[in-house]
């Protein structure tokens, strides 16, 4: 459930996430594929730590899009490395475990990056077993990575070149 922090309180919920900042983009660069520079979505992911005051270096992990397309997974790494530069914080896809759930799909990453930080866990980008040399990540693969929760970038991108980026810290 998203509500203002004092609400949460006053009525005891537990808080698992806060929402620090949020921004959307659109690159229209073509009717399904992304700008192949990632120019819209690392703009994107600027103008959400823009909003939440913080730097790409308080950035902690990123919960990529990550649909699994070759053009949209190498736009999608150019603009996490062109706004973190490399390594980077830690990058994780949670849709090799849950699919594309099209609109539903930020919602659910939402949720799953308020789980890692009540777990302390970065899940592992499954069924991921080795990443193009070229996109110079640190993309979390084979099991989950203990980390001290610090904020989130959690990216989603569709067709068209529409961009959000949320960014997320822990309560």
């Amino acid at each position: 459930m998203l509500e203002e922090r004092s609400r949460a309180i006053a009525r005891g919920a537990h808080i698992y996430a806060e929402l620090a900042g949020a921004a959307s983009t659109a690159d229209a660069h073509h009717i399904t594929a992304p700008s192949p520079d990632g120019s819209g979505a690392a703009r994107c992911m600027e103008l959400a730590m823009a909003d939440a005051r913080l730097s790409p270096s308080d950035v902690t992990h990123v919960n990529s899009h990550g649909t699994s397309t070759p053009p949209g997974d190498a736009a999608e790494a150019e603009a996490i490395y062109k706004v973190f530069g490399s390594p980077g914080p830690a990058v994780t896809s949670i849709k090799g475990v849950i699919g594309h759930t099209l609109a539903a799909a930020g919602a659910i990453e939402a949720v799953a990056v308020a789980l890692t930080f009540a777990h302390r866990l970065i899940p592992p980008t499954t069924g991921t077993t080795e990443v193009d040399p070229t996109f110079q990540l640190d993309v979390v693969m084979g099991g989950p990575r203990e980390w001290e929760p610090g904020p989130v970038v959690s990216n989603s991108f569709g067709f068209g070149g529409h961009n959000g980026s949320l960014l997320l810290i822990p309560a």
